[in-house]
């Protein structure tokens, strides 16, 4: 099918579009038909992006269903998937009916809510498919607003401080990265993305205000990328914008801020910093390392004392991108892979424990754990599939959150095994928080009285969790699914990295030696 990816790309747009011109009125019927056209789109663009799915060769490692015209002031417009990105966006399609379904009780502004999502999930599949460095940079950025918008007019009481705290973290951070892609253009005179990923910069040191840079302008160029991609991952000490997000940020909003958009930074470094700036990737990998290590263990300690269910989830998510970006750096296959499993996982986790929270927040509207015990007298349904997930997040064998962890440990202890140490403690101390939070809130006596009335998950709820719970355990079972996709693509990822450090490192030798 021709233009399948802009398809699949700007199909919700066109929801959005439709949804705001047609539908009128915030009638009980209005809003029934927002939240059935918003779900009538989302899960048609799902759909179509199996097509993507089915047709995609993972033995082919360069990049498929391309799609090149001209664009703006010689620019292109120009999209294409690899093994690095296709699976992103079959996450992230897969996800946008689930968040939708998760949105049924909404009732303010209907419309514009079911709107903001539809754009949203647009501006996501938009930055795992764009190999233009221009459109790119506008899908990235183009995002914050609708999520802006979502924590603002649908979050909590301090909507307005978390909102300008999430924009300016992300957006300030992005500045840098802007900086660095006109450089690039002025220098390669190109903003191809595909070409950019051959192009050598120079790795010749460089003296800077009276410090000489080692890797030279890559290593400028990489750092001027990661204060983007460190932000939205987000990094230890620049995750801070995060837990306040996510505690103010409606349910459906959570569930996208961690499955997709954390996924973002994750792929930066894989789509630009390791193959377009070998040389200052490994400059920088022990510093990596060390932010990497820190987030896993002091993130997982400050979760272990929350009393918010979603902060205390929150401050794991950020445990957990401590393991993917460690497996990044580690430069090897099995490094990568594991962090790219544990991004999709991730995703598939950390929705579901939002979704979680949000199931008893919309029936007794606190997320104080202290609020809580005893719910499995009364919602056995509901403890049984948090107890799945729990035991996801604490990656336990046979779910999806055993094969990342695992994977990434596994490469990282080959570069160093004093890193691969101390992040291994964060598997402890996952255990320790996730499954403190399920004892307090599951188990116990119900000597609450408020609760002795609450309700199980409603069928509703039940079909939401179905493909998330399916998704947890296949890829536990089965890894193959995903590591046989994205395997391919990231030993020639590897292959390339290490060509170009080699040749850079050869280079500098030679210069040496004149």
């Amino acid at each position: 099918m021709d233009n399948l990816l802009s398809l699949v790309t700007f199909l919700p747009l066109i929801g959005a579009v439709v949804l705001l011109v047609f539908l009128r009125g915030e009638d009980e019927q209005a809003q029934k038909n927002a939240k059935m056209l918003a779900l009538f789109t989302t899960t048609a663009t799902f759909v179509l992006s199996l097509f993507i799915m089915t047709g995609f060769d993972p033995a082919n490692t360069g990049f498929q269903f391309v799609e090149e015209s001209p664009w703006l002031g010689g620019l292109t417009y120009k999209l294409g998937v690899d093994g690095l990105s296709v699976l992103f966006v079959m996450l992230t399609t897969f996800l946008m009916p689930i968040v939708i379904g998760a949105s049924w009780h909404v009732e303010t502004r209907v419309k514009e809510y079911m709107v903001a999502f539809l754009v949203l999930e647009t501006f996501m599949i938009g930055v795992f498919v764009a190999l233009d460095l221009v459109l790119f940079y506008i899908f990235f950025e183009a995002g914050l607003i609708p999520m802006f918008l979502i924590i603002g007019i649908w979050g909590g009481k301090d909507r307005i401080y978390a909102s300008f705290k999430f924009f300016l973290y992300t957006f300030l951070g992005s500045v840098l990265m802007l900086v660095a892609m006109i450089a690039m253009w002025m220098q390669a005179g190109t903003t191809d993305i595909p070409t950019l990923m051959t192009h050598q910069f120079s790795s010749d040191p460089i003296s800077v205000l009276g410090i000489t840079v080692v890797g030279g302008v890559q290593t400028l160029l990489f750092l001027a990328f990661f204060a983007s991609f460190a932000v939205k991952m987000p990094m230890w000490p620049v995750h801070t914008w995060l837990p306040d997000a996510h505690v103010q940020a409606p349910t459906a909003g959570s569930v996208v801020l961690a499955a997709i958009l954390l996924k973002m930074g994750g792929y930066g470094f894989l789509r630009f910093s390791l193959p377009m700036f070998p040389v200052g990737s490994e400059v920088m990998q022990g510093f990596v390392f060390f932010l990497s290590a820190t987030a896993i263990i002091y993130t997982s300690l400050v979760a272990l004392v929350q009393e918010d269910m979603k902060k205390l989830i929150a401050y794991s998510s950020v445990a957990h991108m401590g393991f993917v970006t460690m497996g990044i750096f580690a430069f090897n296959q099995q490094g990568i892979d594991g962090a790219l499993f544990q991004m999709i996982s991730h995703g598939f986790i950390s929705g579901a424990l939002f979704l979680i929270v949000g199931v008893i927040y919309d029936r007794m509207h606190t997320r104080e754990i202290s609020a809580y015990g005893g719910l499995v007298v009364r919602m056995p349904a509901y403890a049984l599939i948090f107890m799945l997930f729990t035991m996801g997040n604490v990656g336990l064998p046979g779910t999806s959150g055993f094969v990342g962890e695992f994977l990434t440990l596994a490469g990282v202890y080959q570069v160093s095994t004093w890193v691969a140490f101390f992040a291994a403690t964060g598997v402890i101390l996952s255990a320790a928080y996730a499954l403190y939070l399920y004892r307090r809130v599951v188990f116990g006596d119900l000597i609450k009285g408020s609760l002795k009335t609450i309700q199980d998950m409603s069928r509703r709820e039940k079909l939401l969790f179905a493909p998330l719970v399916a998704g947890t355990i296949f890829l536990g079972v089965y890894p193959a699914a995903v590591l046989d996709v994205i395997g391919p693509s990231v030993s020639a990822l590897i292959h390339a990295q290490e060509t170009a450090a080699a040749a850079a490192a050869d280079a500098a030798v030679q210069l040496a030696a004149n």
